[in-house]
């Protein structure tokens, strides 16, 4: 048995400390893989980072547990990351694809009126932005509300009516 088998190991029969070592070493690789993804991939938490983060967190504990082979599963794991870099770029030279992947914000209410299409396309309710009006003003009040904005990130962002505190 050669040095890094026994520190690793090798299949599923981990023990307790080629487990710590291989989440040591799994950890570092993932630091350095959010590195190359850069800032937005868990600064933003949109849809689209959050699906790397997903299979990212997904593929890198296969490693740790023995399930899957190390060296491509770390493979794997930076292709994932170099796909969220690359299709980042693309968005900021794109406005098409920055669309296709982010989405759009949707104004669920305008001008004293819920924009009931919008509203159930994005399967939100009254209640859903009333609760926001609370939390956000700690009031019940939407006559100081312009607009009501569901946000690519999936929060309810509020626009006070111009002149408004």
């Amino acid at each position: 048995m050669n040095l890094i088998e026994a520190l690793f190991g090798s299949g599923r029969d981990l023990d307790s400390l080629q487990m710590a070592a291989r989440a040591a070493v799994v950890f570092i690789a993932a630091l350095v893989m959010i590195r190359i993804s850069g800032r937005r991939s868990f600064g933003q938490r949109s849809p689209f980072d959050y699906v790397v983060a997903i299979l990212l967190g997904a593929t890198l504990s296969r490693i740790i547990v023995g399930a899957s082979p190390a060296v491509p599963t770390a493979i794997a794991s930076l292709v994932i990351v170099l796909l969220h870099r690359i299709l980042a770029w693309g968005c900021v030279h794109s406005e098409r694809l920055e669309r296709l992947v982010g989405g759009a914000p949707r104004e669920l209410y305008r001008d004293g009126r819920f924009d009931q299409k919008q509203m159930s396309a994005a399967l939100i309710t009254e209640t859903d932005v009333l609760e926001s009006v609370r939390r956000q003003l700690g009031s019940l009040d939407l006559s100081r509300i312009d607009r009501v904005l569901l946000e690519r990130n999936g929060e309810i962002s509020l626009i006070r009516t111009p002149g408004e505190n």
